[in-house]
């Protein structure tokens, strides 16, 4: 019964695409090393000063481990609700909790697909949770060319006389490549189509771009433009969970179909207190998230002419190698220079386009990317 899934398991082995979980052994071990896997962007994980000042101001309510139950069912909403209304007063818009990005993007996209008449239109590389979302609503959707303008505007023409509406889902910062949406333009397309809504997942820009560090979209003025944002806070946030910063009819029109949300017993009310305070603290690391850019165009420098024309612009800084069993090989050469930097593998990321993925963060030295360029440049790696 069983042998099928030996066979399987025994054909990623072959392949080189075979993955484990770490043990806590060699978790430990890593742990001595430079992290470069890691999506703590501003370095806030491991911030003690940050961790007591947090439980010695928190109340007892905060503190509570469970919610028990479902947002729609537990009785413990107030560490939820006071962060949805600190995001909700920077976005300028109402704001909704999920568990994860995952939950958020699987139960928002599925919810707006629902509605009759609906295309979803998406970019060609956003996140598996955003086609899983596609997928569950079995509703119809098209993809376009990544980051092509022209080729959204073809499939918009092509189906306009089908539907009622066009949702068109992008990322401000593409966790493999690490490039960064054409946002603008996109919001400019938004205005000219007034059956269009624009759906932008912000979860690796959230915390490391804009004035307060809210995202691409703050940094190009166009938050009014965008329909539904989504953050997430397990990233540079150092926190868990996730949010679509939405319009109220949206917000309640989530509440009432994203099953995501329905069916999950909601966030323990100590980690949105701890989202909150941390996000608090975040709108003014402006030193921090330009230290990160620095940090990063040091990096994507060396890199980016390697790639094949990829061009990352952000923290998330690829290196194109290839072949599945040579990444492996490149990264654990890596790991031997005290770095961790670990292989990304089909199905992450397209045959042929296996890579190791640098994830940068605001506290590392910044001699010690340089020392990354100059191990990489003596490495046999393509």
């Amino acid at each position: 019964m069983t042998d099928v899934f030996a066979s399987y398991l025994e054909r990623l082995s072959a392949e080189g695409n075979r993955r484990h979980i770490k043990s806590a052994a060699e978790a430990r071990e890593l742990w001595q090393l430079t992290d470069l896997a890691s999506n703590d962007y501003l370095g806030l994980a491991h911030r003690h000063e940050l961790v007591a000042e947090f439980l010695a101001t928190a109340t007892a309510e905060e503190l509570q481990l469970t919610s028990s139950a479902s947002r729609l069912l537990s009785l413990r909403q107030h560490s939820h609700q006071a962060l949805e209304e600190t995001l909700a007063a920077l976005y300028g818009r109402e704001v909704l909790l999920f568990n994860s990005g995952y939950h958020a993007n699987v139960g928002t996209v599925s919810a707006l697909a629902a509605m009759p008449r609906t295309l979803i239109i998406a970019d060609r590389l956003v996140h598996a949770s955003i086609i899983d979302g596609m997928v569950l609503s079995r509703a119809d959707f098209r993809r376009f060319r990544h980051n092509d303008i022209e080729s959204l505007r073809a499939v918009i023409r092509q189906n306009d006389d089908r539907y009622s509406r066009f949702v068109v889902i992008v990322e401000s910062i593409y966790s493999m490549d690490g490039d960064v949406a054409p946002l603008a333009e996109l919001a400019q397309l938004r205005r000219e189509n007034p059956n269009m809504l624009l759906y932008v997942d912000e979860a690796h820009a959230f915390g490391v771009r804009g004035e307060r560090g809210l995202g691409v979209c703050e940094e190009l003025g166009i938050i009014d433009d965008v329909d539904v944002v989504i953050g997430t806070l397990g990233k540079a946030a150092a926190s868990s969970g996730a949010f679509v910063a939405t319009t109220p009819t949206l917000k309640e029109y989530l509440i009432n179909a994203a099953r995501s949300l329905i069916f999950s017993t909601a966030l323990p009310p100590i980690n949105c207190a701890w989202s909150r305070f941390i996000i608090e603290r975040i709108t003014a690391m402006s030193a921090e998230r330009k230290r990160l850019a620095r940090l990063s165009a040091l990096l994507y420098e060396y890199c980016n002419p390697l790639n094949g024309g990829i061009e990352s612009r952000s923290q998330i800084v690829p290196l194109v190698v290839g072949d599945a069993r040579r990444v492996v090989a490149v990264s654990d050469a890596l790991r031997q220079e005290g770095f961790v930097a670990l292989p990304i593998r089909k199905p992450t990321v397209a045959a042929g386009t296996e890579r190791i993925r640098f994830s940068l963060n605001a506290s590392l030295p910044e001699e010690e990317v340089r020392r990354l360029i100059s191990v990489l440049s003596h490495t046999e790696w393509s």
